[in-house]
């Protein structure tokens, strides 16, 4: 049961492990005092959620934990992107805010309105944004400090079809997108997800979606911290646009393991713990 007083949740994994599965937008639930600054009415409201919603990704992300050889932390975000979208940069650094999607959107995914222009985004991303970044930089540090390193696993999904809010939607859309960052993705990381992720279709890298998350503490400064996004394209696990999930999240799941098990090395200790 979602309560309001947990809009995320940290769960813990094996003592030893490095690996830190993030899960940002697979959540459709929006308190009802952010839902009143939301312009569209409630059938308009349930079909944008089923564009912008990453959805099953935390269940995908669940199966993988159990089924990894160390079980990875999972750090899942409880509330919908449309309250704030905590993997934005939260001012003037955000690409997106040319379409009205940056750390707190104004404009849907077929760049309608969402919220008044007007909007003063600072109240969400107050209430919102710092207590999620704090506490997702918390959970990197405990990691750090634990294993001397932070992996990053950051799992996501995408439509078959380019959206009107993509700012590079023209390029490939592989059924795997491989997002990397220059400084924190080691080519070794790249290479273990390419392997683990080859049965799909193919992969690609950053290409429709780039990057991948870390920290602002540590983005560009710590290279103990590395990270990888993973774009899973939504026709190879479910049906779309927000329909249910089918046989390929269970084989996505063994995947998303087999990565975790290659990153984390057969001789850490501490799986299941």
């Amino acid at each position: 049961m979602l309560h309001a007083h947990q809009p995320f949740r940290l769960l813990p994994g094996g003592i030893a492990s490095s690996v830190l599965l993030h899960v940002p937008h697979s959540a459709r639930h929006i308190p009802e005092q952010v839902r009143t600054g939301i312009e569209l009415d409630d059938k308009g409201l349930e079909l944008e959620l089923d564009h912008i919603t990453d959805s099953h990704t935390a269940e995908l992300a669940a199966e993988a934990a159990l089924a990894a050889p160390v079980t990875p932390w999972r750090f899942v975000n409880n509330l919908s992107r449309l309250v704030i979208d905590p993997e934005r940069f939260p001012d003037e650094r955000e690409e997106m805010l040319a379409v009205g999607m940056g750390a707190v959107y104004t404009k849907t995914t077929h760049r309608e309105p969402l919220r008044s222009p007007d909007v003063d985004p600072e109240p969400l991303i107050d209430r919102y944004f710092h207590p999620y970044a704090e506490a997702m930089t918390t959970a990197v540090d405990e990691r750090l400090a634990a294993t001397g390193r932070a992996v990053i696993i950051d799992v996501h999904s995408y439509p078959t079809a380019p959206l009107p809010y993509e700012l590079h939607g023209s390029g490939p859309r592989p059924p795997i997108c491989l997002g990397t960052d220059a400084f924190h993705t080691p080519p070794e990381l790249l290479a273990q997800a390419e392997k683990a992720f080859a049965g799909f279709g193919g992969t690609g890298v950053n290409s429709p979606f780039a990057g991948t998350y870390v920290p602002l503490k540590h983005y560009g400064t710590d290279p103990r911290v590395s990270a990888l996004m993973i774009e899973i394209r939504r026709d190879v696990y479910m049906s779309e646009p927000g329909g249910p999930a089918g046989p390929g999240l269970t084989a996505l799941a063994s995947a998303l393991a087999d990565l975790v098990g290659a990153v984390s090395g057969a001789s850490e200790p501490g799986a299941r713990a």
